[in-house]
C-alpha cells in the first residue's frame, strides 16, 4: 500500500497517522456447509484507529488539502456525517491540531458521538426524520454563510475520498487475495469506497462483479443510502458505472446478520452486516465465487440502538 507522495511528509511528521491502513483480510465461512463452492473474505476496516473504513480518505482529504494550502491555519475543518468519518476526522484533527466540526443527524448512535466529542469535535445535530440529506443541506448551509471560519472538506464531492481507496485498500485487495476475485459487496455513503474499489479492481480484471446494496430508507442503516427516492442526493464522487447490481436489504436481515456474525466471532456494525446479507442473496443464486466485502467498524458503535436488542 502506498500513500499519495504528496502527503508521505505529513505522515513522517505525524507518523501516528500510519497506523491507518493495512488491515487483514480474513475468511468468513457462515455459508460454508450450505455452499461450499463460495468463499467469502472480509476486509477488516474496524481495525483502523479510528474504529471504522472512514480512517483512509478522511486521511487523504485532510492532509491533501494541507498539502495545497486549501486548509489554512485559523479555519475549521467542517464536514457532514453519519458517525464514523465524523470520528476520523475528530482523531486526526486532533492529532495535527485542527478543530473540528461535524453536523450529524439526531439519531446517530450515541456512542459514535460520545467518540467525536472525545477527540474535540463541536457536534450540530439535524432532525433525523428529514433524512442524513438533511445534514448534507445544514452543512453546505454553514459553509456558504461563512467561508472565512470553515474548510467544507465535502466528502461527498473531493476526489481525495474515493482516490484513498484506488491507492490503498483496493491494492491491498489486489495483494491479499492475489488478484484472484470474482465480486466485491458494498454499499454507499459517500460513493468513495464503491468509485475507488470499482475503478482500480475493474482495471485489474473487468469482470469483477461489483454489487451495490441498498437499503431502506427509514429506519435505515447508519452510514448507507437508499438512493431509490427521487429526493435523495445522489453523491458527486460515485462512479455508477462500476456497479453491475443493486441489491435491496432490509433493516431486519441486517441485524439478524449482524447476530449471525456475531455467533460466528465477528463483533461488526450495521453496514457490516448489510453487506453480508448481500453477500448471501448473490452468492445463493450464483452458488460459486471468491466475494470480497468489507466490515466497516465494530459492534461496540451501536450499544445505543437496537440492533443487539435480541
Amino acid at each position: 500500500m502506498a500513500w499519495d507522495p504528496r502527503i508521505e511528509p505529513w505522515l513522517d511528521r505525524y507518523p501516528a497517522l500510519r497506523a491507518i491502513g493495512h488491515t487483514p483480510l480474513v475468511p468468513v465461512d457462515v455459508f460454508r456447509e450450505e455452499l461450499p463452492d463460495v468463499e467469502v473474505f472480509a476486509k477488516m476496516e474496524c481495525l483502523n484507529p479510528g474504529g471504522s473504513l472512514k480512517d483512509r480518505p478522511v486521511l487523504r482529504m485532510v492532509v491533501g488539502a494541507l498539502v495545497d494550502g486549501r486548509l489554512r491555519p485559523g479555519k475549521t475543518i467542517l464536514d457532514s456525517s453519519s458517525g464514523n468519518a465524523g470520528i476520523a476526522y475528530a482523531m486526526v484533527g486532533r492529532m495535527i491540531g485542527w478543530p473540528v466540526e461535524i453536523v450529524i443527524p439526531d439519531n446517530a448512535s450515541a456512542e459514535r458521538k460520545k467518540r467525536m466529542r472525545a477527540h474535540g469535535a463541536r457536534l450540530v445535530t439535524t432532525d433525523a426524520l428529514l433524512g442524513y440529506d438533511e445534514a448534507l443541506r445544514e452543512v453546505a448551509r454553514r459553509a456558504r454563510a461563512d467561508p472565512d471560519r470553515y474548510f467544507f472538506c465535502d466528502q461527498y464531492s473531493n476526489d481525495d475520498n474515493w482516490r484513498a481507496h484506488y491507492e490503498t485498500t483496493a491494492e491491498e485487495i489486489l495483494e491479499q487475495t492475489g488478484g484472484r476475485l470474482t465480486h466485491v459487496v458494498a454499499g454507499v455513503g459517500t460513493g468513495g469506497t464503491i468509485t475507488g474499489l470499482g475503478r482500480r479492481l475493474k482495471k485489474h480484471d473487468p469482470r469483477i462483479r461489483f454489487v451495490c446494496i441498498l437499503p431502506e430508507a427509514f429506519p435505515g442503516v447508519e452510514g448507507l443510502k437508499p438512493l431509490g427516492r427521487p429526493q435523495d442526493i445522489v453523491p458527486a464522487i460515485l462512479d455508477q458505472s462500476v456497479i453491475d447490481e443493486r441489491v435491496p436489504v432490509t433493516v431486519d436481515e441486517t441485524y439478524a446478520m449482524c447476530q449471525r456474525l456475531a455467533a460466528a466471532g465477528f463483533f461488526v456494525g450495521q453496514s457490516s452486516g448489510a453487506y453480508l446479507a448481500g453477500v448471501e442473496h448473490v452468492a445463493r443464486r450464483e452458488r460459486q465465487g471468491r466475494f470480497v466485502t468489507l466490515f466497516n467498524d465494530l459492534g461496540e458503535r451501536y450499544f445505543s440502538t437496537r440492533l443487539w436488542d435480541a
